[in-house]
């Protein structure tokens, strides 16, 4: 069980980590990138405060799939991962994926209609089908913690 504490605090602050660095990218980074590429491509200005806030809600996703982690790891250290709790924040995971999927399906299907050149369709459908493989793991492992749960339950029924 040590093992499992230490592993769950560095995870904490490596998750602390991302999250900060994907604030400044939310924040700073990414609408200056858009900004510049606006300035530096006039035909494609209009496309600044779209990008601004589809990549902004994208980075929201993977900030409500950090928090809901933390919660995961509150639960695992009290010892109450096998508790219907952790079901909220695991169908709050499952929601973000959903709702970046979506998202991301919709920039695929308007640059894959206008694209000229297709590295960036292939490389937006390798995300949409990465997006999809981590959202089908999330939905196995789901029903992996709901047998758990249960076994669980009638374990301590038992004893």
């Amino acid at each position: 069980m040590v093992i499992d504490r230490r592993v769950v605090a560095l995870l904490r602050v490596f998750l602390v980590l991302l999250f900060g660095l994907l604030v400044l990218l939310q924040t700073f980074s990414l609408p200056g990138q858009f900004a510049y590429m606006a300035q530096e491509s006039p035909d494609f200005a209009y496309l600044r405060w779209p990008m601004t806030a589809i990549s902004g809600f994208l980075l929201l996703c993977v900030q409500v799939v950090i928090v809901c982690a933390w919660k995961l790891l509150t639960l695992v250290k009290n010892d109450r991962i096998f508790s219907e709790a952790s079901f909220v924040w695991v169908n709050t995971i499952l929601g973000a994926i959903t709702a970046a999927w979506v998202v991301l399906l919709g920039v695929f299907l308007y640059v894959g209609f206008h694209a000229t050149d297709p590295g960036v369709p292939i490389l937006l459908f390798l995300l949409l089908v990465g997006v999809a493989v981590v959202g089908l793991l999330m939905v196995v492992m789901r029903a992996l913690l709901r047998q758990a749960a249960g076994l669980r339950a009638d374990m301590e029924a038992v004893i």
